[in-house]
């Protein structure tokens, strides 16, 4: 096929019903880009030769070096099937876990998706990734098994082998579907159950309880991968081909005159052919026949590939191609390497991109076929339910459904991801050929300008030789400068980056220059069409609405891979381009031309962002040039993050070294175009405390006297750093706290909590600050709507707390919980212990009934200061004693809280007193002026609190009783932390590792090395890869991959993914107490303590005191014959 016209493709973006937007997904290096290549050529964009070595849709230059895909990028294809042309939207994705972020906006965009899949690697967890991924957007997925001439030429496999290893490949693929199946049923059923549950609590009678799981009435035929139901393509892509079972069925049922559906049904199976029937029959492994898949279809493959590569038998190969009726070139014929005529015949006899293709337009589904569930889980963000949203927002679902482009249509359009261009690349920009008369005008005004500079440097020549030749000198120099200062800023302009938004267009159609609504991901369209005039459109003037703006998209653009063609207007259904949306957009948006829609949900991110680099510049004189290229690249990298730490460091924060690096390329060669260094990485640990150990550090029983030396050991350090009178530490680890003023009393204790308890806290971060929320509105008096679906998901948490926190210890300890940190959300809890202080619950936001008069009457409960007590807590646990880094696990209990009630008549009379100081004044003015900002942020009690309360107006929140409150709360909870056993916790990578059996060792040997933990391994079936799965420190995995590949030779490549927080067993204060410790370790105890090495690497790094000898024993060695 030729290449297609402009005019053609935009002829075919108005049929939405011929429209497939489909991306490719797979594990890094199973070949996505390559079968990509061969989708293009078939087009006539690129050569078909060069189909896999080009690698087209890897247009940058580090993913040409590295071999491996970093961003996923679009183009446009035209295919003619039957009598129906279709337009196929292609997004190429990338593999490597780092850049998984990028495979989140891909998907979000399509509607179906080409899963790849190696034939000898098999599913990968990658793979298992990009399945669930597609399965959360709820697109189909179509299968490719790629490289099956690997089983051939590599792994050397019979055709029988090499259909049973096909086989498990198929099943593995569909076990991954299954699981992603099951787990939505279930959660299906225990929906069902709770509404159930209610129902039965409201009738009476007895209950029939149905035991069923509700899987079987399930329907789960249209999700499996099979080869009958033409879902599954076998390719080779680089060499150029592929096949569905129906091409064969339909060649052998002309050849057998056996009819096309029966053949279909049997050609993948337990079928073989009976020939003395002429028959087709079941039961070929139990009778030891050939199935009929490997008689008809691999037997050919594997003759063709023995014929031309491993035996080179020119005959027969002439044989195959006259029998076939193919046109081979003699060049071809003639070639020294055997895969060039391979390919020559293979892409004619079974080209890939006809197989694909034809599959694509069959299986996947158009935007018409979208579905409601798709469009309800795109609109309801958040936990707002689509049924709760407003009457105009849900009635847009009708638009999405018909992806209408009338006039009346409101324009819906999402925008994934923002990335860069070059200015010189854009349509308008680009240099267009010139044709013959421009070309002998240009070569006029070369001769001319020639000429001109030939009499010019002759005529300067002579007057050299003049007198006056040096005011002639002088102009010219003149002159040189004034041209040399016009050119510099067309330089400049020359490299300027533009930023394109990545989109869709779901209902209506868009049109260059149009003004549209940007609304942000926290926008409420109930809240909108309140405070909009009705009929109100984007061009209009529009009055202040949080979380909206209004832009205009100044151009459009058909994104064809690594050019781009300018559009006047863009039809529903069409992925496009949109220029001049960057002062609007940061990463991702939902546009739309009506203020009634709600903004899609967030995409899915799989890959975590972990690795901290600092960056600074060479110069410092460049640091402007440097913040706006970290401001350029966040826009540019959907997962990448740039932020400004209290140091006043710029910290660039990438899912991985891969990413890393090419981060910083990008903001060296592109953003900021300057020199800069980047610190080491800046690796995060978290800090805890653990119950006493029971044994000692060789592992014999610690005895009571042993325990209680410790802590008498901790007390005694800690009252050196603090004067007595202020600081009492209780040997059971209770720490009491007076402020300086000696008004006021604190006594915590620090008790680490179950790991269970710190992992559903990490997991409910939004639900908790969603609580949060609705808390502080309750403390203002302001009513908030709450969904059904958030107060059930806010009462299952505090549930699964009550179930996990049991025992005498923690007796109604849900309902004491005073607040949650660090930043109000952490994964750390305060506890109210005070005897007789009964302040309102966390989970007031619960109680039914009339919840602002019942919150009313509970906030008069709140004590003064109740809020600074909360904040020292929150300072407190946002950076520990050892290393100043967040806590983790950790449950403050405050046990006695005395406030002496002459806090506040001192400061009234101190204000009422003739001699006013300077300090107090200044401490009235601050009051006056930081109330609205701490309000802002929670930390103050609320307008409506202090009318319901006469007394809480006399008392001064901000005044230095408070300060000193929060301070002392602060070195309390730190004190009864150092009173416990402390530990650091370190990031964990989860690391999968596929490796041969003779480098097994290696990799063990670098995973030991580096502090790993191998979790299991296994063999995969039909193939001698092992796969190891292993957890290692983030701290330790910098330049792992690179060592595995040098020590394996390039056999082994890890994929590591941020996993979980990890206790170090190891105290990083330990010292030999016992006589077994000191005849293990010796008295000095010098052996490396990893915990200690983590902790004082932080503490350098944060310029923190660190504990070490630098020199020891400085004495001159003096040798006997020295000494005389």
């Amino acid at each position: 096929m030729g290449l297609t016209s402009l005019e053609k493709i935009i002829a075919l973006q108005r049929n939405p019903a011929n429209i497939r937007n489909l991306c490719i997904l797979a594990h890094v290096d199973h070949g996505k880009t390559t079968l990509a290549d061969c989708l293009v050529a078939s087009n006539g964009i690129i050569s078909s030769r060069l189909a896999g070595k080009l690698r087209y849709l890897d247009s940058r230059e580090d993913e040409q070096i590295r071999g491996i895909t970093m961003k996923s990028s679009a183009i446009s294809l035209h295919y003619r099937h039957g009598d129906q042309e279709y337009l196929l939207n292609l997004i190429d994705s990338p593999g490597h876990v780092d850049f998984s972020s990028e495979v989140s906006t891909a998907v979000r965009l399509c509607d179906g998706a080409i899963v790849v899949v190696d034939a000898v690697e098999g599913v990968c967890p990658q793979t298992q990734a990009v399945l669930r991924q597609a399965w959360l957007e709820n697109i189909r997925p179509v299968l490719v098994i790629n490289k099956i001439d690997r089983l051939i030429i590599e792994l050397k496999l019979t055709s029988q082998e090499a259909y049973t290893h096909l086989q498990k490949i198929l099943e593995q693929v569909n076990a991954v579907t299954g699981t992603l199946f099951t787990s939505k049923v279930l959660e299906e059923r225990a929906e069902k159950e709770k509404e159930e549950e209610k129902d039965s609590e409201t009738s009476s009678g007895k209950q029939v309880y149905d035991w069923s799981a509700g899987l079987e009435e399930a329907d789960d035929s249209h999700l499996y991968f099979s080869p009958d139901q033409g879902n599954v393509v076998f390719a080779s892509a680089m060499d150029g081909w592929g096949f569905s079972i129906q091409q064969f069925a339909h060649i052998y049922s002309q050849r057998m005159g056996i009819r096309a559906e029966v053949l279909l049904k049997s050609l993948w199976g337990d079928f073989y052919l009976n020939a003395k029937a002429k028959k087709i029959m079941r039961g070929a492994q139990a009778k030891g026949k050939k199935q009929l898949f490997v008689q008809l279809v691999l037997d050919n493959i594997w003759s063709l590939y023995d014929a031309v590569v491993t035996r080179r038998d020119k005959e027969k190969v002439e044989k195959v191609v006259t029998s076939l009726g193919l046109k081979v070139m003699a060049r071809d014929s003639r070639h020294s390497d055997p895969k060039v005529l391979l390919s020559a015949i293979c892409s004619q006899w079974l080209p890939v991109s006809q197989a694909v293709l034809s599959m694509v337009c069959e299986k996947l589904p158009s935007p018409l076929d979208m579905t409601a569930e798709r469009v309800e889980k795109l609109m309801s963000v958040g936990a707002r339910q689509f049924d709760s949203l407003p009457k105009q927002t849900q009635e847009l679902k009708r638009a999405f459904l018909q992806c209408s482009s009338g006039a009346i249509a409101p324009a819906i359009i999402f925008v994934s991801k923002m990335f860069a261009v070059d200015t010189k690349a854009l349509p308008q920009n680009r240099q267009r050929p010139l044709t013959q008369e421009e070309i002998a005008q240009r070569r006029e005004l070369a001769r001319q300008r020639h000429a001109n500079r030939m009499t010019a440097e002759q005529t300067a020549a002579e007057s050299c030789m003049s007198q006056d030749g040096q005011l002639t000198g002088h102009s010219t120099g003149k002159m040189e400068s004034l041209t040399l200062k016009d050119s510099k800023p067309e330089e400049e302009e020359e490299h300027k980056e533009t930023f394109i938004a990545f989109a869709r267009v779901y209902s209506g159609v868009v049109k260059k220059g149009q003004r549209v609504f940007v609304l942000g991901p926290k926008y409420d369209p109930t809240q909108g069409l309140s405070m909009l005039p009705e009929g109100c459109s984007a061009s209009d003037c529009v009055p202040e609405v949080p979380h909206l703006s209004c832009c205009s998209m100044e151009s459009l653009y058909l994104l064809m891979g690594r050019e781009l063609e300018e559009l006047e207007e863009v039809p529903a259904g069409n992925i496009l381009g949109i220029g001049g949306l960057e002062d609007c957009v940061l990463k991702s948006a939902t546009l739309s031309t009506s203020p009634a829609c709600s903004p899609f949900t967030p995409l899915n991110f799989e890959a975590t962002p972990i690795v901290r680099v600092a960056i600074e510049p060479k110069h410092p004189s460049e640091m402007p040039k440097l913040v706006r290229g970290m401001r350029l690249l966040n826009q540019a990298d959907p997962c990448a993050e740039v932020l400004i730490q209290e140091t006043g460091e710029h910290v660039l924060v990438t899912a991985g070294e891969v990413h890393l690096q090419r981060c910083l390329d990008d903001l060296r060669d592109r953003f900021a175009k300057i020199e800069i260094s980047a610190s080491k990485p800046i690796i995060p640990f978290r800090e805890t405390v653990v119950r006493p150990p029971k044994v000692d550090m060789v592992n014999e029983d610690l005895g009571k006297q042993q325990k209680v030396a410790i802590i008498h050991q901790v007390k005694e350090e800690a009252s050196q750093g603090r004067s007595s009178d202020t600081l009492l530490v209780d040997p059971s680890g209770l720490v009491t706290l007076t402020t300086p003023n000696r008004l006021a009393t604190v006594s915590v204790r620090a008790i680490p909590l179950p790991q269970e308890v710190t992992h559903l806290m990490e997991s409910n971060t939004e639900l908790i600050r969603t609580l949060e929320h609705l808390n502080m509105s309750l403390r203002e008096g302001k009513s908030l709507d709450v969904s059904l679906r958030t107060l059930e998901a806010i009462a299952g948490l505090k549930a699964q707390l009550e179930s996990l926190l049991r025992g005498r210890k923690w007796r109604n300890a849900v309902e004491r919980i005073w607040s949650f940190g660090p930043r109000r959300y952490g994964p750390n809890i305060l506890l109210n212990s005070v005897e007789g202080y009964q302040r309102p619950s966390v989970w007031q936001c619960l109680a039914r009934g009339d919840k602002a008069g019942e919150a009313g009457a509970q906030a008069a409960v709140i004590r003064d200061f109740d809020n600074s007590i909360a904040s020292g807590f929150q300072l407190a646990t946002l950076s520990g004693p050892m290393c100043e880094e967040p806590l983790m696990g950790v449950c403050f209990s405050v046990e006695r809280w005395d406030i002496q009630s002459s806090a506040l008549p001192q400061h009234q009379d101190s204000l009422k007193d003739d001699s006013i100081s300077h300090e107090t004044l200044g401490d009235s003015v601050v009051e006056r002026s930081t109330e609205p900002s701490e309000q802002a942020e929670g930390t103050a009690a609320g307008p409506g609190q202090a009318s319901r309360r006469p007394d809480a107006a006399s008392v001064d929140c901000y005044g230095p009783v408070s300060g000193q409150l929060i301070a002392a709360m602060k070195e309390a909870c730190r004190h009864a932390f150092q009173a416990q056993p402390q530990r650091l916790m370190a990031a964990m990578y989860t690391c999968e590792i596929m490796a041969t059996a003779e480098v097994l060792g290696r990799v063990y040997g670098v995973l030991g090395k580096r502090e790993g933990r191998v979790l299991h391994e296994e063999m995969k079936e039909g193939t001698d890869m092992f796969i190891i799965k292993a957890v290692l420190p983030v701290a330790e995995s910098f330049g792992f991959a690179e060592e595995i590949r040098k020590r394996t030779s390039g056999l082994a490549s890890p994929q590591l993914v941020f996993s979980h927080w990890e206790v170090i067993s190891s105290d990083p204060y330990w010292v030999p107490t016992t006589e077994e410790e000191y005849l293990h370790f010796g008295e000095k105890a010098d052996s490396a303590n990893q915990a200690l090495k983590y902790m004082n690497a932080v503490r350098r790094r944060k310029g923190l005191y660190v504990e070490e000898k630098i020199v020891e024993h400085a004495e001159k060695q003096r040798t006997l014959s020295k000494n005389k």
